[in-house]
């Protein structure tokens, strides 16, 4: 426990000495004990095994499948039947089939590769310093050879690099933002403290991970690596399971519905093909069922649609790409898509919603209130009233001078604090205002001013003084909480004014600062004790100080609720702020809402919780399990929850949501580890606007997957009415010739199929999806009449298919003729509905000319389709045959009819409706 025991208790327990330190052969034997400080990482998976893992999936085992059987089929003819042409066209279906099998594992092995170089490229592995003391002597060594018992010494700017307990510090304040979630340093201390303490209230340890932001200190390291606060955290995240996303489980389960009807396809033509030649000639022979095989063969494949994986990757890869000039960097393809069906998204306070920049917005001096614009560190932005700042320059001067904070521009001209945030925020009121504090030392000013004393903040005083001296004049200015400086105020100071004006600030969620001033003597400058001079002051103002919201979140947060999404607040900040920060970024109505508050969590099941979670939009004070309870929970109501955040007490529920969101500059690299998306600017807008492009991207994947499907249903019926219509021989074509080759099936799928769908990529939405609600994931992706229509459409394209090749072989067309004519009107058919595929309506609801990328497509699709049909290479491979300028025509312009007769019926019925 370390924070409820006395420094030297502590100290005997981990068997060290503050002043000797560890010898080095006692650090050697704990670092073997206790391990590198460092946190434990999981091996990534071998890119061999991303590879075989790829094969298990349902539609590659169907494909599988098919190759086998190619192969026996062609086996067979070689070694019994002795056709050889029908053996080479076996042998290119495997080939074909396997080749593409190889494409789609190979776009997982990349998708994967992608992103583990996108994660590396985002880690910054420093190999800090840290003093310790070893052997009575003090030397720098690296943080990874930490051990408990050592003795450490920080200082301002100094990273703490692992658990300590604090036995000596000298006005020390440390930022635990991090971890807390709050944005305020905290004065640490060495008393000892109550066993029921919060984490965010030892103020007697320090915690890896953290910085020093004033003062000094020395401590004792009680816990490295694995098994500080931060590593019980990345410890949490190994036992969060990632989840799958919306766009997976509905992919998933789709696929292994194909499976099981591909499946029972390839065995019912197998089974009803053989009864067909039994009865119609009354024998079976093993000619016949190579002849049917090869028709089972072109079902297997038919039947899936093969493309889908591919498809789908590139579709997400262009919403990722989109996503990227967003500003937002995915890491994981499918949680694109993840971000379009978010329910609700849970963000943390502090450097999400908030800027993470303490800053002066109000403050009261002479009798006057004034409101400041501008956030952060850039010194930009009006004080109102105008013409009264001059009335506020002794307030103004005095909080900047009773201060060792600064600001100054790096490379990129952006302003970079130094020193306490509070003290930040009072530097940038005086730059705002004209005033300098380095020039006011260097004598650049009217006034002279030389800073004589300095009494620095501590957590007993709540105060800070410098004495200076002013021209001739000698003062002394005190700075801290106001409560402190009314009682030691002297009787000129309007106390119920002020009064009044720290309780209108505490309410508007502003920390406040009292300033205050005191004129002495030259000899009581010099000589006179710090409780003497820091009495009787003069109180100049009082300074409200906020760590302001993000300027674009209000907007976003009102887009997101018009799109029916929930934006909850969760903060390790204390309630009132947390209530007036989420009432000013409309998270919620007013101040009055119900907040949440970690301790409530503590008291609760988890059936409890469930009860309440829906209903809650703000929690404070909450601990990284309180997150993950609350995202856990959330789920458990069937929600689809985005966690954002920047610190590492956010990187489990962002493991355990089903979409994490990490800030890129402000964030952790436990964090950004963690999360799906990126966001590259850190600003909360970005969310809102990958949402959109998640619903964009869903809307897309719901066209190709229309599209591809209709397809398959028309491949499959054109098959099955040749097996089973087919019941004797038309002019030159067998009863057992099958409608379309494998390879013809296959070229479909992949080229006149699959490059229109990519297309579908880049479309725009058809209405503004940002005013409708989040798809319900528990729904088919086949719901809401898209089955319907891609059965009357499929059914359709199917007959048409398979009467031009009926209508072909009765001509007295050869066998490689009738199938190509069956081919084209499959290719034509299936080109021509993309265009109705694209709108949930009709295609007279689209300008079929607003997707250039489309038409290229398909134009491509066409053209190469065609040139499949008169290549003598292709010819060979394929089956295919030359046609005459009739048919052509014929093939091309005939599909285009059905498809638009459906649409217009569907049009006339919509208007009716």
């Amino acid at each position: 426990m370390f924070y409820n025991q006395s420094k030297d208790d502590v100290l005997t327990q981990l068997n060290t000495s503050r002043h000797e330190g560890l010898t080095e052969k006692e650090a050697q034997l704990r670092l073997e004990k206790y391990g590198r400080n460092e946190m434990q990482q999981d091996p990534p998976t071998p890119i061999w095994k991303i590879f075989i893992h790829s094969f298990k999936e349902p539609l590659v085992i169907i494909l599988l499948l098919a190759v086998l059987l190619s192969l026996v089929s062609g086996i067979y003819d070689l070694t019994s039947s002795g056709d050889v042409k029908h053996a080479m066209s076996s042998f290119y279906e495997a080939i074909a089939i396997m080749i593409l099998i190889l494409i789609n594992s190979g776009l997982s092995v990349w998708q994967t590769a992608s992103a583990r170089k996108s994660l590396d490229s985002l880690k910054k592995m420093n190999d800090h310093q840290v003093s310790v003391v070893r052997d009575n002597n003090w030397e720098k060594i690296s943080v990874n050879l930490l051990v408990p018992g050592d003795i450490i010494g920080v200082k301002m700017g100094d990273f703490i690099e692992a658990d300590v307990r604090w036995f000596k510090t000298s006005e020390l304040q440390v930022l635990e933002a991090h971890l807390t979630g709050e944005s305020e340093p905290i004065s640490k201390i060495v008393e000892v403290l109550p066993e029921e303490t919060d984490l965010g209230d030892r103020k007697n340890m320090g915690y890896s991970g953290s910085t020093v932001t004033n003062g000094n200190g020395y401590a004792v390291v009680v816990a490295t690596g694995m098994e500080t606060e931060l590593g019980k955290i990345a410890g949490l995240l190994k036992n969060t399971p990632d989840s799958k996303t919306p766009i997976e489980k509905t992919v998933n389960e789709l696929t292994r519905k194909l499976m099981y009807v591909a499946g029972g396809v390839v065995l019912f033509t197998l089974v009803a093909g053989s009864l067909k030649t039994w009865l119609t000639t009354g024998s079976f022979s093993f000619t016949s069922f190579a002849a049917i095989l090869s028709t089972a063969i072109a079902l297997a494949v038919a039947a899936i649609p093969d493309a889908l994986p591919a498809v789908l990757s590139i579709v997400l890869t262009i919403g990722a790409t989109v996503l990227t000039k967003s500003k937002g960097l995915i890491k994981s393809l499918n949680s694109v898509e993840t971000l379009g069906s978010t329910t609700f998204i849970a963000s943390d306070k502090t450097g999400t919603l908030t800027k993470n920049e303490m800053t002066v917005t109000r403050f009261f001096a002479n009798g006057v209130e004034f409101e400041v614009e501008g956030c952060g560190y850039d010194p930009l932005g009006e004080i109102t009233p105008k013409d009264q700042v001059e009335s506020a320059r002794q307030f103004i001067v005095a909080s900047i001078l009773n201060n060792e904070a600064n600001v100054s521009k790096n490379e990129n001209g952006n302003y970079v604090p130094f020193g306490n945030p509070t003290d930040v925020a009072l530097v940038v009121l005086g730059l705002k205002t004209g005033l300098d504090r380095h020039e006011l030392l260097n004598k650049k000013s009217e006034l002279d001013y030389d800073i004589l004393r300095i009494f620095p903040f501590d957590s007993t005083r709540k105060m800070m003084s410098v004495v200076v001296k002013a021209g001739d004049e000698f003062k002394v200015l005190t700075k801290g909480a106001p409560d402190v400086l009314l009682n030691k105020a002297d009787v000129g100071t309007d106390k119920k004014a002020f009064e009044e004006k720290i309780d209108k600030f505490a309410n508007e969620a502003l920390r406040t600062l009292a300033v205050g001033e005191r004129v002495i003597s030259e000899d009581e400058a010099m000589n006179s004790a710090m409780e003497e001079l820091e009495n009787n002051i003069s109180l100049l103002g009082l300074a409200g100080i906020i760590d302001p919201p993000r300027e674009e979140v209000r907007q976003s947060v009102e887009t997101l609720h018009n799109a029916d999404i929930n934006v909850v607040m969760i903060t390790g900040d204390h309630v009132k702020t947390a209530q007036a920060i989420a009432a000013k970024l409309g998270i919620i109505s007013n101040n009055g809402t119900q907040v949440m508050e970690g301790k409530q969590i503590d008291r609760m099941s988890d059936d409890e919780l469930f009860d309440q979670v829906e209903n809650i939009r703000v929690y404070a004070r909450v601990s990284p399990e309180h997150k993950q309870r609350i995202v856990n929970q959330l789920q458990r109501h069937g929600e689809v929850v985005a966690m954002t955040g920047d610190g590492v007490n956010d990187a489990p529920a962002l493991r355990a949501a089903d979409i994490g969101v990490a800030m890129g500059i402000n964030g952790t690299d436990v964090t950004k580890d963690s999360a799906d998306l990126i966001l590259l600017d850190d600003k909360f807008t970005t969310i809102e606007h990958s949402v959109e492009a998640g619903r964009t991207i869903f809307t897309n994947i719901k066209n190709f997957m229309r599209h591809e499907l209709t397809t398959n249903v028309a491949e499959v019926l054109s098959l099955m009415f040749g097996l089973l219509l087919i019941t004797h021989d038309i002019g030159n074509v067998s009863s057992n010739t099958p409608t379309l080759t494998a390879l013809m099936v296959l070229w479909v799928n992949m080229i006149s199929d699959a490059l229109p769908s990519f297309a579908l990529g880049y479309d725009v939405p058809e209405s503004d999806i940002m005013n409708e609600p989040p798809r319900d994931t528990h729904k088919s992706i086949l719901a809401d009449g898209m089955m319907s229509r891609i059965i009357v459409r499929g059914i359709t394209m199917g007959v048409v298919v398979f009467v031009g090749f009926v209508l072909a072989a009765r001509s007295g067309m050869q066998v490689e003729e009738a199938q190509t004519v069956a081919f084209l009107t499959l290719v034509f058919g299936q080109l021509w509905n993309v265009f109705d595929a694209r709108s949930s309506k009709t295609l007279f609801h689209r300008n079929p000319f607003s997707n250039s990328k489309l038409i290229m497509a398909v134009s491509f699709s066409a053209l190469s389709s065609l040139f499949v049909t008169i290549s003598p290479f292709f010819n060979e491979v394929m089956g295919t045959a030359r046609l005459s300028g009739g048919v052509y025509l014929m093939v091309i312009f005939i599909p285009a009819i059905p498809v638009f007769l459906i649409s217009g019926v569907k049009a006339v019925l919509l208007k009716n409706k």
